[in-house]
């Protein structure tokens, strides 16, 4: 029971800090939750955040919470889904409600217009390196590159709602894989480890059972 009262407080932590230094919404969030939880805590492979974040878009609600609550599941249950969601929510809705109240006081202050102009310009360039982070693990084929490219050019000449973008992409999925399952192709689901990687895994357990 102590371990599991420890492991919710670690998730609740892990996201109460990532929520009052990340601006610009859910997908300014999303390099600070992969950091997190890939790299520092490693509970979640980066395969896996990947896909963590294409359903957390896929369903109502801002990506952020969403993602940190899908994590918090695949880490603890219904109660660690609740300690990553309260761990997000809380530090930003106790932000807002205080700048509620000064909000009259700021309002045309040049020195805080100047600190949003830069403000806006780091958000841009958070969720252009979340972009690159995704891409690197989510394009790895021709037939990702094709996807990818063809969904920027129509989002950036049509009006269409990012739902049916998703929804897409999915029936585009399943439709590739069909494809080539019948005309006997190789179907890659995801990004293959590199060889050299895996022969220095190979090598470390090796070691390991030599001196053991």
């Amino acid at each position: 029971m102590k371990k599991q009262w420890s492991l919710l407080f670690q998730i609740f932590w892990s996201f109460f800090k990532i929520g009052p230094i990340t601006f610009g919404g859910g997908y300014a969030m999303i390099p600070m939750i992969e950091r997190e939880v890939v790299t520092n805590k490693k509970w979640v492979k980066s395969e896996e955040i990947t896909d963590v974040f294409a359903v957390s878009e896929s369903v109502p609600g801002a990506i952020g919470i969403n993602s940190a609550t899908f994590i918090g599941y695949r880490i603890a249950g219904v109660k660690g889904a609740i300690a990553a969601m309260i761990g997000i929510l809380l530090p930003t809705f106790s932000i807002v409600i205080l700048l509620s109240l000064i909000y009259q006081f700021l309002r045309g202050n040049p020195i805080v217009d100047a600190a949003f102009m830069g403000i806006r310009a780091a958000i841009v360039a958070l969720i252009t390196y979340a972009g690159i982070k995704i891409g690197k693990t989510a394009i790895f084929d021709k037939t990702t590159v094709a996807i990818t490219a063809i969904t920027v050019i129509v989002l950036l000449f049509l009006t269409i709602h990012p739902v049916l973008i998703i929804l897409t992409g999915i029936i585009v999925g399943i439709l590739v894989t069909k494809i080539k399952t019948v005309m006997k192709l190789p179907i890659r689901l995801e990004k293959e480890e590199p060889s050299h990687t895996v022969n220095h895994s190979m090598a470390k357990e090796k070691e390991a059972s030599h001196v053991s």
